[in-house]
């Protein structure tokens, strides 16, 4: 039996209209060492049937409780089909990889069927040179993104030979009956005065770690005295800035744009020994000045940072396999309001040391705690009007999110077909901005995945097309050279 998680159920009560909680990726890939040099929709669902008892998001459906009463369960679905999740499309000559975007941003945009298992793939074929991609989405209510690697990995291989399977041999997972699942509704309902007061309790010390609430004046002193009261030491300070306006900072609409591209880890890595800090830190700077010369070229440049919400696992070491979402996000300033790129990089670094520290003071625990104060009947609405009034109010606790995950850096197969690239595709909503940066490092590369609201950030190649410039203004600081400035 798996019960939904507070923090699980809160990506679902969040879709809306013009919100879809699911996480992705796009996986390009080269067919050569496939059977007749092809891969087909038949061949995935194939790997899929075999190997989805090393995940179990792929196979376990939704079961709600009666009358919205508790969070719902997961189970095994017993008409489990992969064939009926993959779909198969021909790109149109020239197969370049703007229109690969297009379908992309198109599919990001579809919601997931809630009554079987809530993942989809779709296999797009005629890229030029042959390539082959596969754009694989899965809901944030199943999975977080320590599960999205596990998950992948599972379908994946270290050669183009696959690899020897442990057996199949677990019981299949059932949902209670409904009469159990509402008696376990009422139980909960009954205690949830309690657990609501521990929740305010856990969270009122870290108040001024939630994105937004730290740029109130009075939060910080009222956490600090609160954390005093209790006899904690005073957890390190967090940078109290607010989330200025900017062309993505709107009210999303439905329509998505997508962008990718590549980054020489290589080159990263130099950086990262020549100026200090962590590969993060250069990530984080790099996406920094490709958003000031995004703004800037625009003329919306804000004179103080941008505000970004920087996601975190909170699983240990060894704890990948446990289920339900357990993230967080730390909020950070990026300094795309100063000029020189030296003195940029060292406040990027700076304000990020910062923000570790106290999170790590605190673990980051408020996400789970704030999700778990209302009662599930009540949760679903609330998320909903919360998000609808964010948008009405035009409140902003981050401008953007921006996520950096780690991958294998060595060659992965899938179904023999080599993996080229992974790059990474994820959430936007009014809340956490009109656009997300997501990295994922991967055999040499640093693989971007970039996400927005079409309305807002029609054509986010332009991003991409700014890290360019961004990577080659720090390869130059290490250099000793001063950075070429960027074209426009």
């Amino acid at each position: 039996m798996t019960q939904l998680t507070s923090v699980d159920a809160t990506f679902l009560n969040a879709e809306v209209g013009n919100v879809q909680a699911h996480i992705a990726g796009l996986g390009v890939l080269d067919p050569a060492s496939c059977p007749g040099g092809r891969l087909t929709a038949a061949m995935v669902a194939e790997l899929v049937r075999d190997r989805a008892h090393l995940a179990a998001p792929l196979r376990r459906r939704l079961v709600q409780v009666p009358f919205g009463l508790d969070f719902p369960y997961w189970e095994d679905d017993p008409d489990f089909a992969p064939e009926k999740h993959i779909v198969e499309i021909g790109l149109p000559s020239p197969g370049d990889d703007r229109q690969l975007a297009d379908v992309v941003a198109m599919l990001h945009e579809q919601p997931l069927d809630r009554s079987r298992p809530l993942w989809e793939i779709a296999l797009i074929q005629g890229l030029r040179g042959g390539r082959v991609a596969v754009y694989v989405k899965v809901h944030h209510a199943a999975i977080d993104g320590v599960l999205a690697a596990e998950t992948l990995a599972a379908l994946l291989d270290l050669s183009p030979e696959p690899r020897e399977l442990p057996p199949d041999d677990a019981e299949p997972v059932r949902a209670p009956s409904p009469a159990s699942m509402i008696g376990a509704g009422l139980v909960r309902a009954a205690v949830q005065p309690v657990r609501t007061a521990l929740s305010l309790a856990r969270t009122v010390p870290y108040l001024d770690e939630i994105p937004g609430l730290a740029s109130i004046p009075g939060v910080g002193s009222m956490a600090s005295l609160v954390q005093g009261a209790l006899g904690r030491p005073e957890a390190p300070p967090v940078p109290r800035v607010a989330a200025p306006p900017t062309p993505f900072n709107r009210p999303v609409g439905r329509r998505r744009a997508v962008a990718c591209g590549e980054l020489p880890l290589a080159d990263v890595k130099e950086i990262r020994r020549g100026l200090g800090g962590s590969v993060n830190d250069v990530v984080m700077a790099l996406c920094a000045t490709a958003l000031r010369q995004w703004l800037d070229k625009r003329g919306d440049l804000p004179d103080g940072p941008l505000v970004a919400g920087v996601p975190v696992s909170l699983r240990l070491a060894g704890g990948a396999g446990a289920g339900g979402n357990q993230v967080s996000i730390m909020s950070t300033p990026l300094a795309t309001h100063i000029p020189d790129p030296a003195e940029r990089y060292a406040a990027v670094r700076r304000d990020m040391d910062l923000v570790k520290r106290r999170f790590s003071a605190s673990s980051g625990g408020w996400v789970r705690e704030l999700s778990g104060l209302l009662p599930a009947p009540l949760a679903v609405v609330a998320t909903r009007v919360a998000l609808q009034a964010a948008s009405a109010v035009a409140l902003r606790p981050v401008n953007l999110v921006v996520s950096n995950v780690p991958g294998p850096q060595f060659p992965l197969y899938l179904c023999g077909a080599r993996v080229l690239g992974y790059y990474p595709i994820s959430v936007i909503t009014d809340v956490s901005g009109g656009m997300n940066i997501t990295v994922f490092s991967y055999d040499g590369k640093v693989d971007v995945g970039i996400v927005a609201c079409r309305d807002l950030v029609p054509d986010p190649s332009e991003i991409i097309d700014h890290l360019d410039d961004a990577l080659d203004e720090l390869r130059s600081l290490v250099g000793g050279r001063p950075p070429t400035p960027p074209a426009g």
